[in-house]
Formats: structure tokens, sequence, C-alpha cells
């Protein structure tokens, strides 16, 4: 099946948060887009000076359908955060996505054991939190019709998921730019072809 992909890989809808507590460290856990992780991260250090740590861990699929992921500790020992939050990810399936934990000290310390503990139900709280989705493969189509075609074209570009980014017309038809599922892109692209002309 050409786009495997999408029958095991999930997302996220828009970002969730949850809050968690263990022997007094609060642990406030976001899901968000990947796109947004570095955003996010300045943004969250800025709202809480005082927190001791913001983990995070991401999964992401790079333009060359490369599976890109990394868990950061951010001072915390080695293993105990970052990696723990990357599991989470990873058993869920979830591509495209970062999980930032915000963790405030509450005074006892929690050994290396408790923080694996901690920070896992941190990012599984989160993940609970959200609305996850079939991940779906994105990309872009170059479509062509003669006059005669046009009307059916742009039909078929006017169905749920299909953005036009462009579309121009000339002597010989429609040329039009469009952005959406693969699979859906790629039916419409045998159907209407860019001209070689």
């Amino acid at each position: 099946m050409e786009f495997a992909i999408n029958t095991t890989m999930k997302t996220i809808t828009r970002p969730a948060f949850a809050e968690t507590e263990e022997k007094k460290s609060r642990f406030l856990a976001e899901l968000v887009f990947h796109d947004d992780l570095a955003k996010r991260i300045d943004e969250l250090r800025a709202l809480h000076p005082k927190a001791n740590h913001h983990v995070n861990a991401y999964r992401y699929l790079n333009d060359e359908e490369q599976l890109i992921e990394h868990g950061k500790d951010d001072g915390e020992p080695s293993g105990t955060s970052g990696v723990p939050c990357l599991k989470v990810l990873q058993g869920r399936d979830l591509i495209n996505v970062a999980v930032i934990v915000t963790r405030y000290f509450g005074g006892t310390k929690l050994g290396t054991g408790g923080l694996v503990r901690a920070y896992s139900a941190a990012a599984h709280a989160a993940c609970d939190a959200a609305e996850i989705i079939d991940y779906i493969p994105q990309g872009e189509a170059d479509l062509f019709a003669g006059f005669s075609d046009a009307g059916p074209l742009e039909q078929a570009c006017s169905q749920d998921g299909i953005t036009v980014l462009d579309r121009q017309f000339d002597s010989a038809g429609t040329h039009i730019k469009i952005a959406g599922p693969r699979d859906i892109l790629h039916d419409l692209a045998e159907r209407f072809s860019k001209s070689d002309t």
C-alpha cells in the first residue's frame, strides 16, 4: 500500500495541556505541534521563570520522510525525563508533535525511578487530554484541464481537505496548484495531469 504510514501514525488537532503532581513537585505538560516547539519553549521560560526544568521530546517527519525524534532532559539527570517523554510519544504512535514538561521542584528529590515515572505520567496526561487523529501525509500537486474539463477539475478541487494555492487561466485551459492529502492528490493527478505543452 502506497501510503501505509496513514494507518499507524497519529497526530493532534490542537495543543493540549495537563498538570500532574509528584511529592509536591508540579509537572505542567503540553502537547504541541512540532513546528511550534522552539517558540513555545521560549514562551514557557518567560511564563514560568521560577520553574526548574522545561523537558521536551519530539517526533516528526522531515522533508525526506525520515523520522526524527529526540528527548531533552534540560538539566534533569541524564535519561530520566526527555527519553521517558519520548517513549510516551512512541508508544502512542504520535508524529509531528512535541511534548514539553515544565517542572516546579517541590522540595523532595524523586530519585531516578521517581523522575522517570513522574515525567512519563505527565506526558501521558497531556496525551490523554489531546484530540488524537490519524496522521495523513500532505503534499502539493499541479493540475491542468482543458476548458471542456474545467468544471470537473474545479469540482474535484473543492472537496474537503483540498486547498487551492494558485489558479491560472491561459489559452490552453486551467492550471491549478493544490495542497492536501497525498492519496487524494495522487488520484487527482492521474485524472488531471499538468499540460506538457
